[in-house]
């Protein structure tokens, strides 16, 4: 969190505050441009930041932030290549001009209508500048884009805070810690060597590995420095129920107990692990600085970066909140009212904030008891490599082993795990066969139409009475119109979704639709996976629901695999089945009474269905005579 003045703290939390945004434009030459709160156009400022991705934790993101707004202005646009954008926040924390016991230590200045106190909110440099006939929209980044310059130091050895001196001097950056600072942290001193065989290309992929190595995160502060930071457990604020316009909590705590790191010379991913071990597992992949060295300083290196993140304890959270620009991504928060638990924390992992609006704070963060399975295979990634030849294409499989009666509820129906040696991309292929039940429809219609009449003879007519002029006998043929309600039942029409969904995001961009009638049909399903992360496990998911009617899916109904290039899998099942059956010691006296035999088994299958066999036998065996009383006891272990 930026430091600011209590007074400031007190005031960004009152039901109303007055506050303006300023900024400053200056151009490679030297050309200064000043814009204030009238130049702004309402509703188009905002500066995003984040540290994570969008799903989980990680650590040694070096992501930019971006900064957009639109000025009433008459700038050149082509004067603002490489410009640099500095914005500022101004909140009046007095209604006085006196100062009163205000702390005029902080950027505090004495206006009109009270004193306010100004924080800086970063420094951006143009990416993109676009002009209108009244209005200049500009598009900026912060400094973290100057490290995306090729790096050639293949062979550089040193300390942490080398690395990032070597990257910070290139780059034109400054660093906000010293090297006394750097190396009393954590690997901080250990001496580190870039591997040969790397997938380093630029000065940022450098800070990446060097913000692992230290269990952290870079990001540029306000003043447009480097500044490395880490996960704490320590609150800055409390934000209550009042101060949010929305807000929802995840049911439970993201927490981590291991590391998994891959080793490149024995092409083993080498786990480490608390005890217990009953959290989530940061995967490092493959990190150059922590290949040379002995198994000792490898294991010590990767044990620092677990005691760095298993500190982490956060409630994921997602709410819009009245705003305090003084945040800073990494910063812990405690939320209080509504559904919120004041015991427990939560840490901004991403945030934007609109000028003159919203703020939006995020904290990202995975279930260990649903993703406790997928990370404890991870460990089986240690025999993955060794499966893999690069360049070869390899194939993961997938046949439902039940059956699945699918309805308006998303029912997921295939599930399958894999993983890659190298960043690259994998193809989804799946055909399903649902036997379709559709619900029966009511229509009505109207049945109309013509009823003739014939004529009809008689023998002798009887005289027309004037007064009833009935006719009957010799008449002509008539002709009358009819229409009756006719209803009838008939077969409906159904609706059957398929949704993809890949380590744990739902993708919603495609999701194939069908409009069936009753009867077995047959569907391709097709996905392109893209951004395959190496040396993680993915999982690729297909969820279906059926409206206005049923589907049955029955055993082997479902074939699907992901094919790509460097896949490896875990061992497939080779088809034994092994039951271990015990009787405890049964009584011989004169015959045998077997009194009760209990057996029980539980499997699983493709971690979609869970099934349980039991059998009771009672009753009397009986035996031939025996010469003397025997005991009988043991187990008996059939293999199928």
């Amino acid at each position: 969190m930026y430091p600011v003045s209590d007074a400031f703290l007190q005031a960004v939390q009152e039901n109303t505050r007055k506050y303006y945004w300023t900024g400053k434009i200056t151009t490679k030459n030297g050309v200064v441009y000043d814009f204030g709160a009238e130049d702004i156009v309402k509703g188009s400022g905002y500066i995003s930041a984040q540290c994570c991705g969008s799903t989980e934790i990680e650590l040694g993101t070096v992501y930019a932030a971006e900064m957009g707004v639109t000025l009433f202005s008459d700038i050149d646009r082509y004067t603002l290549e490489d410009a640099l954008v500095e914005v500022f926040y101004h909140l009046r924390i007095s209604k006085s001009r006196s100062s009163g016991d205000l702390d005029l230590d902080y950027d505090q200045e004495v206006e009109v209508d009270g004193i306010y106190e100004t924080i800086p909110m970063g420094v951006f440099e143009v990416s993109e500048a676009n002009r209108t006939v009244k209005c200049l929209e500009l598009k900026a980044y912060d400094y973290m884009l100057r490290f995306e310059k090729d790096f050639n130091g293949f062979e550089t050895v040193g300390k942490a805070y080398d690395f990032i001196h070597l990257c910070c001097e290139a780059c034109h950056v400054e660093f906000a810690l010293t090297q006394e600072e750097v190396e009393a942290m954590p690997n901080g001193a250990t001496e580190l060597s870039i591997y040969t065989d790397n997938d380093i290309e630029t000065y940022r992929d450098v800070l990446y590995y060097v913000g692992q190595v230290l269990g952290g995160f870079f990001c540029i502060n306000r003043e447009g420095v480097l500044e490395l930071r880490k996960y704490g457990t320590d609150p800055v604020m409390e934000i209550a129920g009042r101060h949010r316009f929305s807000s929802s909590f995840s049911d439970f705590i993201t927490r981590y107990t291991a590391v998994s790191s891959t080793n490149m010379r024995t092409e083993i991913a080498e786990y480490y692990h608390l005890d217990p071990d009953n959290g989530l597992t940061m995967n490092l992949g493959v990190n150059p600085l922590l290949q040379f060295g002995l198994d000792e300083t490898r294991r010590q290196l990767c044990t620092n970066i677990l005691n760095d993140i298993a500190v982490i304890d956060y409630v994921p959270f997602d709410s819009d909140t009245i705003g305090n620009p003084a945040l800073d991504v990494g910063d812990v928060l405690t939320f209080i009212g509504g559904q919120a638990d004041r015991n427990k924390i939560s840490a901004i992992t991403s945030m934007q904030i609109n000028m003159y609006g919203k703020q939006k704070l995020k904290g990202v963060g995975k279930n260990p008891r649903l993703a406790q399975a997928k990370s404890k295979n991870d460990k089986n990634i240690s025999g993955l490599l060794s499966q893999i030849e690069a360049g070869k294409i390899g194939i993961h499989t997938f046949t439902n082993a039940s059956v699945f009666t699918v309805g308006s509820q998303d029912t997921k129906i295939i599930s399958i795990e894999f993983a890659t040696s190298e960043d690259n991309h994998a193809q989804f292929f799946g055909q399903v066969i649902v036997n379709v039940n559709a619900d029966a429809v009511t229509k009505t219609a109207t049945a109309s139409g013509d009823v003739v009449i014939p004529s009809v003879a008689v023998d002798e007519p009887e005289p027309l009475d004037p007064d009833n002029p009935e006719v009957i006998g010799n008449t002509e043929e008539q002709t009358v119109a009819v229409s009756l309600p006719v209803s009838w039942s008939e077969d409906g029409v159904a609706v059957v979704t398929f949704t993809f969904e890949f380590n744990d995001e739902m993708i919603t961009v495609h999701q194939p639709v069908e409009t069936w009638h009753s009867g077995k049909h047959t569907i391709l399903l097709y996905y392109p996976i893209e951004n395959v992360i190496a040396n993680y496990t993915n999982t690729f998911n297909v969820y279906m629901k059926v409206t206005g009617g049923t589907g049955t899916v029955d055993t082997g109904w479902c074939v699907a695999s992901v094919s790509g290039q460097s896949m490896g899998a875990s061992a497939a099942w080779d088809g034994t089945i092994t039951i271990e059956e015990y009787i405890e010691k049964v009584g011989i006296s004169g015959g045998l009474q077997l009194k009760q035999v209990a057996d029980s088994v539980t499997f699983k299958i493709d971690e979609l269905v869970q099934r349980s066999y039991s059998d009771v036998v009672v009753g009397r065996t009986a035996l031939a005579a025996f010469a003397m009383p025997v005991d009988v006891s043991g187990s008996n272990t059939p293999t199928v």
